[in-house]
């Protein structure tokens, strides 16, 4: 009975160790005839050279994601210490900005006289608690009036001026750092028309006559 009648689908399998090809004449090599080890050796070279290959991939991989989530924390501390900073700097000044009243006590009291005893004491702890956090008066009779920093509340007219000019201080501006918490309140004179005109012509006549 043939394996096909028995229901196997396999067909015998037919190898040829003669050494000699009856065809050519001449001798076969066989795997036993090949050097030691040279079949092992290049399947083994076969097989590292890609996993050299993705372990090198893989560790790029890996160092990029680690620079990235460095430089991302990086940005994140100095966001969380830019707002810390901004946050601190609001709250002192909605604190001094509540004081500035008491300031201006403190400063009308000096100016008659009557800052003196228990009380110039505590005045002189306060302004000196204040200066450290920041605040600092500013408006001087004289300065050159600034809209950006001075608020107007008098206007006159001087022969004695050439710009714009605060003659008077009603009241002194504060700033913490660079922001201005409170603009100073002044007197403003500017130069008169005839002062004007003297001076637009001083600045013509500044050449020898012509004949």
């Amino acid at each position: 009975m043939s394996p096909r009648e028995n229901g196997s689908e396999e067909e015998p399998v037919i190898r040829d160790n003669r050494k000699i090809d009856p065809e050519t004449g001449k001798a076969r090599e066989s795997a036993e005839d090949a050097p030691e080890g040279a079949l092992g050796d290049q399947g083994t070279q076969t097989a590292a050279a890609p996993a050299e290959g993705s372990a090198t991939d893989l560790l790029a991989e890996r160092t990029a994601d680690l620079q990235r989530l460095q430089a991302e924390f990086s940005n994140y501390r100095k966001r969380v210490e830019r707002d810390r900073i901004a946050v601190r700097e609001q709250a002192v000044a909605s604190v001094l900005t509540e004081l500035l009243p008491v300031l201006d006590d403190i400063g009308r009291a000096r100016d008659h006289g009557e800052l003196t005893g228990g009380f110039a004491k505590v005045s002189e702890s306060l302004e000196a608690a204040v200066g450290k956090l920041g605040l600092t008066a500013y408006g001087t009779k004289g300065d050159l009036f600034d809209p950006t920093v001075h608020e107007a509340l008098l206007h006159s007219y001087s022969a004695e001026v050439t710009e714009p000019t605060c003659v008077e201080i009603l009241q002194p501006g504060y700033r913490i750092n660079e922001r201005i918490l409170r603009a100073a309140r002044v007197a403003v004179a500017e130069p008169s028309e005839e002062t004007a005109e003297t001076a637009a012509g001083s600045g013509e006549s500044g050449g020898p006559d012509e004949n």
